[in-house]
């Protein structure tokens, strides 16, 4: 017999349990991406909640074209 197979054989099997089933792990793995989810979700267009404090400013973009020097 190969020298491997006879230390393998020999050695003791331990078993360490696990915290909990593991199936556990996927599920709560998914109720925190769900968490994070909601929490990116929450943050959708808040740009355009408080209108009234950029609405008179200039944007960044307004740039000089020749249709505007004509006017």
């Amino acid at each position: 017999m190969p020298f491997a197979t006879v230390l393998m054989a020999e050695s003791e099997h331990t078993v360490n349990e696990l915290v909990m089933p593991s199936f556990m792990f996927g599920v709560v793995a998914l109720a925190i991406f769900l968490i994070l989810g909601f929490a990116t979700f929450a943050y959708r267009d808040v740009a355009n909640r408080h209108s009234h404090k950029t609405g008179s400013a200039q944007t960044a973009h307004a740039y000089d074209t020749p249709e505007s020097e004509q006017k």
